[in-house]
């Protein structure tokens, strides 16, 4: 753990904050070819259809989200960080249809999402809390939209969840169809389908991402 962020929570909005303001890209994701390279893989999954309303909470500073956009109609971003969104709103500037916000992934409002991307964010969280956020997010969305996560299989004192554990506890869910799944030296991708209608009546009634 990093001097500026010793001590503190590592799924709080002070951990990341700190990180941000000590460097500009603390995990590197505009440079690292892990990083560009993941990305790369989670394009090309989402490429061929164009999505209507996609959500992608821990944003950081909007390299993926950048990427994610010409594949989006209308798309929400987020981080815990002010910071972090400050520099991702300077990166997708061009995308008129980007809306950034700072904002928890614990605090997001369940939405009639058709595509979900959880990106080097599930391993922050405790097995019961990730569940959560799961059930939350997942339970609203409409029958057929994408889920599509992408975690690093690394160690980090960071950590309170191990990459594997992280989809563990997505693939365990009954209402997603696993359609595709990858698995790398450094990083796992998987993508579902929503299989069923529980969502349906909630997105009916709450369909703008704004």
């Amino acid at each position: 753990m990093n001097g500026e962020s010793a001590g503190l929570d590592p799924s709080s909005r002070d951990f990341f904050e700190a990180r941000y303001r000590a460097h500009v890209d603390p995990w590197s994701f505009a440079t690292s070819h892990y990083e560009l390279d993941r990305y790369e893989r989670i394009i090309t999954c989402l490429s061929g259809q164009m999505y209507e309303n996609a959500f992608e909470p821990g944003c950081s500073v909007g390299v993926l989200t950048a990427k994610l956009a010409p594949l989006c109609r209308r798309l929400l971003a987020t981080d815990l960080s002010p910071t972090a969104i400050d520099r991702a709103r300077e990166r997708c500037a061009a995308w008129q249809h980007v809306t950034l916000r700072c904002e928890s992934i614990l605090d997001a409002e369940p939405r009639c999402w058709d595509l979900l991307l959880l990106s080097e964010i599930g391993y922050y969280f405790t097995p019961h809390v990730w569940r959560s956020i799961a059930n939350r997010l997942i339970a609203s969305l409409p029958a057929g939209s994408t889920v599509l996560a992408s975690h690093w299989l690394g160690h980090s004192p960071d950590h309170t969840m191990h990459g594997d554990e992280v989809h563990a506890i997505l693939l365990d869910r009954e209402d997603l169809h696993l359609i595709h799944s990858e698995r790398h030296t450094e990083f796992r991708l998987e993508q579902w389908t929503k299989n069923e209608k529980s969502g349906m009546a909630y997105c009916c009634a709450h369909s703008s991402p704004q």
